[in-house]
């Protein structure tokens, strides 16, 4: 009976000192917000060219499973674009294709730091980190024609809903990524990390930019229509070449995105009793 209530004694003894004492913290993750630019690879991008960056922020949650491992809950809002004004590839100059998007993304990631990170710990302030998850995203791409907004979704510039190619269906306005990227993280303080991060989305879409066949050829729809002028725009810069059955995008490759961000994260901690071997 002595030996128990000497032994429930030190328990207590010992779990009231750790919570007295400030390295008794344990870092169980992080909330922060993000802000970098966002950049778009395709059929009008081929070449990976990063000339026309685009805005992104987010927001997520991180939970610290032990000091190496977290899973991240990310929300993404970034905006993508480019034309093939761009290139210097002449077909893609003459095809004179372009297109604008916003993206909403939600993904669940996992992070893996190099070394060990704590908030606050001088000898634990830094780490680079790996990080790969899976998201779902939503598109609507877009493009001008004498100053007017359209959606190109719903116009079927490739023949989709057309009675001349049946089989092509439209394509939906969501789609599945999968980040996969570096990063470094550095606590400022107990209380503030700051970290930067390079991530790849790779999709299964290749309507990103609303290209990826062939053309439907102007047959296919109702002459002068938005339709008409915004499946083709060769026009513009010479003579049309759509005609129907000739390439317009390159359908064996998906369209990616990638982010590069910076990140302010307040860091969430508890108290714990140590174990015997005084892990927490």
């Amino acid at each position: 009976m002595f030996r128990k209530s000497s032994l429930l004694i030190l328990i207590v003894f010992v779990c009231f000192k750790v919570w007295a004492q400030p390295q008794a913290t344990v870092y169980e993750g992080e909330i922060g917000i993000t802000a970098g630019v966002a950049h778009y690879f395709g059929d009008l991008n081929n070449r990976a060219a990063l000339n026309r960056p685009k805005m992104a922020v987010g927001a997520f949650y991180r939970k610290q499973f032990g000091n190496y491992i977290g899973v991240r809950l990310g929300f993404h809002y970034a905006q993508l674009g480019y034309s093939d004004i761009y290139s210097k590839i002449e077909f893609q100059q003459q095809r004179n294709l372009s297109f604008n998007s916003s993206i909403w993304e939600v993904a669940l990631q996992g992070d893996f730091n190099f070394f060990r990170f704590e908030p606050g710990n001088p000898e634990y302030m830094f780490t680079p980190y790996v990080t790969l998850g899976f998201g779902v995203f939503g598109y609507d791409p877009y493009a001008y024609l004498d100053g007017e907004k359209y959606f190109l979704r719903p116009l079927g510039t490739e023949g989709q809903g057309s009675s001349f190619y049946p089989e092509r269906q439209n394509y939906g306005n969501t789609a599945f990524c999968f980040p996969l990227g570096m990063g470094i993280k550095y606590s400022i303080n107990p209380t503030l990390n700051f970290a930067f991060e390079v991530a790849y989305r790779f999709t299964n879409t290749d309507y990103l930019d609303d290209v990826s066949t062939t053309y439907a050829g102007p047959a296919a729809f109702t002459p002068q229509s938005p339709a008409f002028f915004l499946q083709d725009r060769s026009y513009e810069k010479g003579a049309p070449i759509g005609t129907a059955g000739r390439q317009r995008g390159f359908s064996s490759q998906k369209d990616q995105y990638i982010i590069i961000e910076a990140s302010i994260s307040i860091a969430l901690s508890s108290y714990r009793c140590p174990t015997p071997r005084g892990r927490y």
